[in-house]
């Protein structure tokens, strides 16, 4: 019996990797304790997600389960041992804004939680990859420094510049201001590679910009594109904080981020950290998000702009992922913001 362990199993990452992995005969072991309604509220509600796993994946078993649970935790890993061939690290306090009202739970879900999992790992299933899913905000707002550009609809990085192709892992995370949600991820994309590098274990942090999909239930706090669909068909009011809403994001799709996943699965190197996310082929501006919702559906979005930008948010954030794609040359993007948008109105509609 072949095991994948999976944390924020319903989840966006979480959901897509439930369902990739189960396509290809593994055993789930899905952990998600639905926090991200206690964090967002109704939208954020992900029960929808559990049903539909439940139902439509019979080699699918789920748990109720916080992760600073270590002793729960631990009855898991201690019944399968040996069978959990890959753990992926999903789960998460997703949230600057949350992160801020409370930073002590913030920081023991984020952190305590990646070290309890490691540390399970590590006794229970030493040979299992594990994968975390950390984030760009672990370099603060040192991507804030660049020689950035004013254009018609988006800021953009100088010409010639050495992130002209996107950001690599080269960029530093110190010396910088850092949401408290950015500084308790960054501990946990630490902690992991130095339990891969000092301990030995098959360990990745992938640090990612946005991740979209129709599997995300976006909210006002978390999950910019998701949310942004729902508020245009819904004909609600967006508002946009700093930057004149010119800010860069750049989209991958949940589905291009779990394969990611397998091809490291198939070769893991311990203690590896990979930007991750839509680089050049996929990526928008807040404005040219509306621009393309309007295009496809002809619904104006209204929106508000305010002055104050939110701590911890980037101007201009495009991944470099040549590190990656030349360790894992297989893998191939499929999806450029435009067709996740697209993707995310059919499923809104549907």
């Amino acid at each position: 019996m072949a095991i994948v362990l999976i944390t924020g199993s319903c989840g966006l990452v979480g959901s897509e990797s439930s369902e990739f992995f189960s396509r290809k005969g593994f055993e789930i072991l899905g952990i998600d304790n639905n926090s991200r309604r206690t964090f967002f509220g109704k939208d954020g509600d992900i029960s929808w997600i559990k049903n539909r796993l439940k139902k439509n994946l019979k080699n699918y078993r789920h748990f109720n389960l916080d992760i600073t649970n270590y002793k729960g935790l631990e009855k898991i890993f201690k019944k399968y041992k040996k069978n959990i061939k890959l753990v992926i690290h999903s789960a998460a306090q997703p949230s600057h804004d949350w992160a801020k009202t409370n930073i002590i739970k913030d920081f023991d879900i984020n952190a305590k939680g990646t070290i309890n999992l490691l540390e399970l790992t590590k006794k229970y299933c030493y040979d299992a990859p594990f994968i975390f899913m950390s984030t760009n905000k672990v370099y603060g707002d040192n991507p804030n420094k660049l020689p950035l550009i004013e254009k018609k609809t988006r800021w953009e990085i100088r010409s010639g510049h050495l992130y002209k192709n996107g950001i690599t892992e080269k960029m530093s995370i110190d010396d910088c201001v850092h949401s408290f949600f950015g500084a308790s991820k960054s501990y946990a994309d630490l902690a992991v590679q130095e339990y891969g590098k000092n301990i030995g274990l098959k360990t990745v942090s992938f640090r990612a910009g946005c991740i979209t999909g129709p599997n995300h239930s976006g909210a006002r706090l978390h999950g910019f594109l998701s949310y942004l669909v729902k508020v245009a068909l819904n004909k609600k009011k967006y508002f946009v904080y700093g930057y004149k809403g010119k800010q860069v994001r750049d989209n991958i799709h949940g589905f291009d981020v779990v394969s990611c996943f397998w091809e490291y699965f198939k070769k893991p190197r311990s203690g590896e950290i990979y930007n991750m996310g839509g680089g050049r082929k996929s990526n928008c501006s807040i404005i040219e998000a509306f621009n393309i919702i309007e295009k496809l559906t002809n619904i104006h979005t209204k929106k508000e702009l305010k002055r104050e930008n939110r701590i911890g948010d980037h101007i201009w954030y495009i991944s470099n992922m040549k590190k990656f794609k030349h360790h894992y040359p297989k893998w191939k993007q499929i999806y450029n913001s435009e067709k996740i948008i697209e993707e995310l109105i059919s499923a809104a509609t549907y």
